[in-house]
């Protein structure tokens, strides 16, 4: 298989990146600094310097996949933002901050992730069950749940626009023991990553447009 993970730096990426490469797959991914590009090389990843959050980064990403013909791309950027419980202003910065990595980001590097697929491939957004307005019960990070909810918006459009050539979804890693889930998160990372290939694995052309828990079931938009 051909992989591409876009933000594998650290976290689940990493883990998605070892993992892929564990089971003998083909991966390509990104990370915007040096120790994250040194850590994926000696995975024996082919490793791209982007950010995913800077506009002439990520311009510089099409030729560079050009012609690739991943079987599955995972866009994995990721940023919370300011910790709140209740209705508290974001700043411009971190408001730009958050939306850009989470939103603009995706709505720059899926069109051309879209070019760089092999026919019947699958395409995935790491989102968050956070996202969801359907079960939300707590307004807790509420600069976070609404640019996963927005990036969830532009999934669904994505699988739109790619319906019959691509298999799109947004996916859910779970409470994951990384930096922005903290120690007290319920899964380790390697088990959050092998949960998540699990179901890209499972994924018919009628899973297009869905959004996926790490284990399977379905997540109310």
């Amino acid at each position: 298989m051909n992989v591409l993970i876009i933000g594998a730096s650290r976290g689940i990426g990493l883990a998605l990146a070892r993992q892929h490469r564990a089971a003998g797959d083909r991966v390509t991914a990104t990370a915007r600094d040096d120790a994250g590009l040194a850590r994926l090389e000696a995975l024996g990843v082919r490793a791209i310097r982007l950010d995913v959050a800077d506009a002439v980064s990520c311009a510089s990403l099409a030729w560079q996949i050009d012609g690739a013909a991943f079987d599955r791309a995972i866009y994995n950027a990721g940023v919370y933002g300011p910790s709140t419980t209740g209705l508290q202003p974001p700043t411009d910065a971190d408001f730009d901050a958050v939306m850009h990595t989470n939103v603009l980001g995706a709505m720059r590097l899926l069109p051309q992730l879209a070019e760089a697929l092999a026919p019947s491939a699958v395409l995935a957004v790491v989102s968050s069950r956070m996202a969801s307005l359907a079960l939300r019960s707590s307004p807790g990070g509420w600069l976070y749940r609404a640019s996963k909810a927005a990036l969830n918006s532009v999934l669904k459009d994505t699988s739109l626009a790619l319906a019959g050539r691509a298999t799109c979804v947004a996916l859910h890693p779970g409470w994951v023991r990384t930096d922005m889930g903290g120690a007290g998160a319920d899964l380790d990372v390697e088990d959050s990553a092998r949960s998540l290939r699990s179901v890209l694995d499972g994924l018919t052309p009628a899973d297009n447009g869905r959004f996926i828990d790490h284990d399977g079931t379905p997540i109310a938009w």
